[in-house]
């Protein structure tokens, strides 16, 4: 079978374990029932998911002048603090901020291959904890908009981490945490105008995730420069394909490239 596309970053259904999807315009591959097969994938162009030209992608899966264009691309999707859609500045389309900023929001502390912190909207729970690789994660705040939840992040920084080890995370190299006891000991540091939103009382997610094989030293796909890789699939942690000669493919970073993909 032989499926083409643009990509994006797989869609995830909540289970024992997480199932993945690679969605397509006219198609989509449960990703989970192509572990132990062997996957051929093959760049074919790009296509910027704002304009659709085939121009190389600069980041996000845009083009260089979509990604200072688009909406959707704003410095405030990376830094949540510096969000203005809440005092009714505009930094690029103040309706599309509004949209986005102006909506319940979630700081967490989540467990990938250490415990970080960081912020995603309420609706993205536990979708953003799952792109993550987290395998466990828990509700620190819910706050009404973007700002307060970025503001709250930058707080908890000086106590905890905010960053991923990728390598770390796909070697499975892990270890449980006590996330309600972070919780509790990051409360005090929590800014003034956040600390009525602080949850008081729940539990940790434990996210299961569909590996078969972890691999001992992980190297990522440049599939821009490669061209053609060719390997067989034993693994999905994150947004991260993982085969069995322990190449890794990050799905997420190659949004915007069409390829083609044949299963065998």
């Amino acid at each position: 079978m032989t499926y083409q596309g643009v990509l994006t970053k797989m869609v995830t259904e909540f289970g024992s374990p997480i199932q993945y999807y690679l969605v397509f315009e006219n198609d989509f591959l449960n990703m989970n029932q192509l572990l132990n097969k062997q996957i051929t994938m093959q760049f074919v162009k790009y296509q910027c998911l704002n304009c659709g030209l085939d121009k190389p992608i600069f980041r996000q899966g845009f083009d260089k002048q979509c990604f200072y264009d688009t909406a959707s691309a704003g410095d405030w999707i990376m830094r949540p603090e510096l969000s203005t859609a809440h005092l009714g500045k505009e930094d690029r389309d103040l309706e599309y901020e509004k949209k986005v900023q102006l909506q319940p929001h979630i700081v967490y502390l989540a467990n990938s291959s250490n415990v970080k912190v960081g912020v995603t909207r309420k609706s993205q729970v536990p979708t953003r904890w799952i792109d993550q690789g987290a395998h466990e994660a828990i509700e620190i705040v819910e706050v009404p908009n973007r700002y307060l939840a970025g503001i709250t992040e930058v707080a908890l920084k000086d106590y905890v981490g905010d960053k991923t080890n990728w390598r770390k995370m796909l070697k499975n190299d892990i270890e449980d945490e006590n996330l309600v006891e972070w919780r509790e000991h990051l409360k005090s540091y929590i800014p003034n105008e956040a600390k009525d939103y602080f949850i008081e009382s729940n539990t940790e997610t434990n996210i299961e995730f569909p590996v078969i094989k972890y691999p001992k030293k992980p190297k990522s796909l440049n599939i821009q420069k490669e061209q053609q890789y060719s390997g067989k699939l034993v693994g999905i942690k994150g947004q991260y394909l993982i085969f069995e000669d322990e190449t890794v493919f990050n799905v997420r970073a190659n949004e915007g490239l069409v390829v083609n993909i044949a299963v065998s």
